[in-house]
């Protein structure tokens, strides 16, 4: 559970609220204006609306793409605006004298959008200078930014050190979602992970292992242990720098008696493409020149005869590449069944949350996060730079 306060566990009326939201939503591809999802922005709502309630002035900083594309966050302001059912006022600066004139013009309860903190390369590199002026408009600060909780960045480590800082609603809701379902699941719990590569993995796998009643492993990340076993892969993503972690996890999970499933048939194509032709053949008898892009019928009925049984599932990597129609199969069907069941359902963010949301399924998860990366991080037992710096209860 949260052991850091939170706006709860301070005075935040009439106060100038620093609050570092994650605003890093994807735009179109053309205008790079157009928000195409809003969930995270959604998601900050609660929190903003707590603060304003509160008589706060409330400042809003986040990031929005990388620091070479230099995107503006106007888009997002309109749109918050429109959800908070308030003006909210953009300054296309971060830091500097434009932002402390409107500061020093806000009313109470007004919300205050700045501009990209990553239209500095101060901000990832945390500078000391950047961050004591970014925390020099506010009297708290408040981090809700789950996404980017497990960077130690200027706006999310680098200005506690300069300001009295707590977690807003949202961190608080994705620590305890987390934390619940895997160190206090209902049982059996039973993890899914997918995704390309082992390497990506390793840490949540070894750590889950320890945990977990099943492990099933889908995605090309799953013929790295099946040809650890011997199976014939044929062109298929093998790491094999990762044959014997491979390894090494199955005999974690024979020796902790934990039921580690692979895929017993797989969706194979002659190329990687949607256009590719495509046949179903057992996982471990792939011909050459063949390479798994999902998991196969087979697997699917033995994924959701685990998924039934379960009393949690926490999920994180899409079991094939449900980025083509030709082999979403797969995803597609171990969502909808998590979905009908009854058990507890934890969605670790990144490409398991997408494949959810086009799927049309969030709503019937328990808890989807916001943070593929931080909720990863979290998985494997890390601390979150952004939560450490935060105040002890």
């Amino acid at each position: 559970m949260l052991n850091k306060k939170t706006i709860m566990d301070i005075d935040v009326r009439d106060k100038k609220v620093l609050v570092r939201v994650d605003f890093n939503v994807p735009l179109d591809k053309e205008t790079k204006s157009i928000i195409t999802n809003d969930k995270r922005i959604v998601e900050s709502i609660p929190t903003i609306e707590y603060l304003t309630s509160q008589n706060a002035k409330v400042i809003l900083c986040s990031h929005i793409g990388k620091t070479k594309e230099k995107l503006t966050l106007e888009p997002v302001a309109k749109r918050l605006s429109t959800l908070l059912k308030r003006d909210v006022v953009f300054v296309d600066e971060t830091v500097g004298e434009k932002v402390n004139a409107v500061v020093s013009k806000m009313l109470p309860g007004q919300v205050v959008l700045l501009e990209n903190t990553r239209m500095t390369e101060k901000e990832e590199a945390n500078d000391a200078t950047f961050a004591k002026e970014l925390a020099s408009v506010a009297d708290i600060f408040v981090n809700d930014a789950f996404g980017t909780a497990h960077r130690a960045h200027a706006s999310t480590e680098g200005v506690t050190h300069y300001l009295p800082s707590v977690a807003g609603f949202l961190i608080e809701k994705e620590l305890n979602a987390l934390d619940k379902g895997i160190n206090a699941p209902k049982r059996p719990l039973v993890a899914i992970i997918g995704g390309a590569k082992v390497s990506s993995k390793i840490d949540v796998l070894k750590e889950l292992i320890k945990k977990v009643d099943s492990m099933l492993i889908g995605g090309g990340m799953a013929y790295t242990f099946i040809k650890a076993l011997g199976g014939s892969v044929g062109s298929s993503l093998v790491e094999e720098d990762k044959i014997d972690v491979a390894r090494e996890i199955i005999e974690m999970a024979r020796v902790r008696e934990v039921n580690l499933l692979l895929p017993v048939d797989s969706v194979v194509a002659n190329c990687f493409s949607n256009e590719a032709d495509v046949k179903v053949v057992d996982s471990g008898k792939i011909e050459d020149g063949w390479q798994g892009l999902d998991i196969g019928p087979d697997s699917i009925n033995m994924f959701k005869t685990q998924i039934r049984q379960a009393g949690t599932v926490v999920w994180n990597g899409p079991v094939g590449v449900f980025e083509f129609p030709k082999f979403a199969s797969g995803t597609n069907e171990v969502a909808s069944c998590i979905a009908a069941s009854d058990c507890i359902s934890i969605i670790g963010g990144g490409d398991s949350a997408s494949a959810i949301e086009a799927c049309g399924l969030s709503s019937k998860m328990t808890h989807v996060s916001t943070g593929g990366g931080a909720s990863l991080e979290l998985m494997e037992g890390k601390a979150l730079p952004g939560i450490v710096a935060l105040m002890d209860k």
